[in-house]
């Protein structure tokens, strides 16, 4: 008797808000309790420093920001590659938002 398992291929849900533009990252995020929409340029060797840490990430971002609108605090974490390829990343009050949405948001 033979038994066949198949693997469910996973798919990349999570894809990358960070978007290179030469000597910075550029990253748009949305406030969870106001609303307010950001747009930050990183500059890669300023905002962004090098992990000392063991493990893969060669550079990391922990960035605070607080809009114009309220007084919450929007947290930004993540870990990249010598190349600034983002391998992980999180924030806390607020929602990543892609560069589109940014966009037509603005123009409102």
């Amino acid at each position: 008797m033979i038994v066949l398992f198949f693997k469910k291929k996973r798919k990349d849900i999570t894809k990358s808000p960070f978007y290179d533009k030469g000597d910075t990252l550029v990253v748009h995020f949305r406030c969870s309790k106001c609303g307010e929409i950001f747009r930050s340029h990183l500059r890669k060797f300023y905002d962004i420093s090098v992990n000392y840490g063991s493990g893969k990430a060669a550079y990391k971002l922990d960035k605070e920001f607080i809009g114009s609108k309220c007084q919450n605090k929007i947290q930004i974490y993540a870990e990249f590659t010598r190349s600034f390829k983002a391998l992980s990343f999180d924030i806390i009050g607020g929602n990543f938002i892609s560069e589109e949405e940014y966009n037509v948001d603005k123009t409102k």
